[in-house]
């Protein structure tokens, strides 16, 4: 007879061996191994570690891969990366490890927007307290006196507009002689506001030993200009070619009459249940969008540079929580819109720069989500269309719509002129 040995479990035994002992047996568990994160082989402190692990930063973007080894060591860097693929963190963690462990120095980080800047701030101030750093925020439309006893306080890292940063520099209430490390964060678009002037006076007040470090989504000739001029010997980070877009974005256009661009507008949210960010050229154009879009029961919030700070933080806070479903924006107002999820991105009018078509639709399709990029485009806009695709190498879909007339595009054949950086000065004003 053939003899079969049985299997035991051993916690079963030992629980029946303890049970009758009068003790509760308890299996001592060997505890797991935390996963390696992608971000342990760039030279990050465990302190900076254990906050990105904490947030659940576990795969570096391509960006920050490129770009945080590099800052660590010191090296001035120009950056390029869509928006949306983690600019921020890419010079926020080098910063504050290297004032860290240099005890002494500080950071001045300008951007182009109030909305950006407060970004860029909250992301510094999760990581600040691995490093016991203060961080201070510089932007208009909020209380000086505030801000003047933050900057009392000492701050090692200081955010901020050009304009509100050099107000304070010249009132001699930021001193900037022991700035050790100075980031341009969407450098292009702060030129194209007309914030050189700023730039280069900040700049000035700064010492030359220092490291200096430029990003952007795009890099004009004018911007490179600034980096030969101010930069030594920078390492060019290329997380994206500069123009290029989203793989994920799905980008179309509809060739209709302007008249009939409310009509398709409200039409496509009738079609799409997700958020919706518009896009307009003026301040005016996005007040009349968002009557007409409010006035069709759709839960809508306006930014431009009409509406206060409170206005502005309060559409972006709405947009973000969902209480908003669509956003109306001008360019320079959005580009603080820093908002995952959002479904798609309708150009109610054809940027007048290259530049700011790739900007825009950056804004859907984020964090390996899919997006749609809509376009208006007027019969007589062929040409500015070629520029686009000349610029980010991608065929705009031409779309038909049963709502609409056909339309026939015009000067297609041949790409338009003087659609680059800084073409548009009335931009500034919006």
């Amino acid at each position: 007879m053939a003899f079969r040995e049985k299997k035991y479990n051993i916690d079963i035994i030992m629980n029946k061996i303890f049970k009758k002992a009068g003790i509760r047996f308890l299996r001592l568990i060997k505890p797991r191994k935390q996963k390696k994160s992608g971000f342990d082989i760039l030279g990050i402190s465990p302190e900076l570690l254990e906050i990105l692990n904490k947030n659940r930063f576990r795969k570096p973007t391509p960006i920050q891969k490129k770009a945080i080894p590099e800052a660590l060591s010191g090296k001035d860097i120009v950056g390029i990366a869509q928006t949306g693929t983690g600019k921020t963190i890419a010079f926020a963690v080098p910063i504050l490890q290297r004032l860290s462990a240099a005890g002494r120095g500080r950071a001045l980080i300008l951007l182009p927007t109030r909305e950006l800047a407060r970004q860029v701030a909250d992301v510094c101030a999760l990581f600040a307290p691995a490093t016991k750093m203060k961080t201070v925020c510089l932007i208009g439309g909020e209380s000086r006196d505030r801000q003047l006893r933050a900057l009392r306080g000492g701050p090692r890292i200081v955010i901020g507009t050009p304009g509100r940063v050099n107000d304070h520099i010249q009132h001699g209430s930021l001193r900037t002689n022991d700035v050790s490390i100075l980031v341009l964060d969407e450098a292009d678009r702060m030129f194209d506001m007309g914030f050189a002037p700023q730039i280069n006076r900040i700049i000035r007040t700064l010492p030359d030993r220092r490291q200096t470090m430029l990003f952007s989504a795009t890099i004009p000739d004018e911007v490179m200009d600034l980096a030969g001029r101010y930069m030594k010997e920078p390492f060019r980070v290329e997380a994206s070619r500069s123009g290029s877009t989203a793989v994920k974005v799905h980008q179309q256009m509809y060739v209709m009459r302007t008249s009939l661009k409310p009509l398709l507008t409200l039409k496509l949210l009738e079609e799409h249940t997700g958020q919706v960010l518009i896009f307009v050229e003026t301040r005016y154009d996005a007040s009349k969008v968002a009557s007409i879009i409010h006035h069709a029961k759709f839960s809508v919030a306006e930014l431009h540079s009409d509406r206060s700070m409170g206005q502005r933080q309060e559409a972006m806070e709405g947009f973000r929580n969902g209480k908003y479903r669509v956003l109306v924006a001008t360019d320079i107002a959005a580009r603080g819109i820093d908002v995952t999820g959002i479904e798609m991105v309708i150009n109610y009018d054809i940027p007048a720069e290259n530049d700011a078509y790739v900007h825009r639709i950056g804004r859907t399709g984020r964090a390996g989500k899919d997006g749609l990029a809509i376009t208006f485009v007027r019969p007589d806009q062929g040409s500015d269309v070629r520029s686009i695709e000349e610029l980010t190498g991608v065929k705009i879909e031409m779309m038909k719509h049963p709502a609409i007339p056909e339309e026939k595009l015009w000067g297609y054949e041949h790409a338009a002129a003087n659609r680059g950086w800084n073409q548009s000065a009335t931009r500034r004003r919006r």
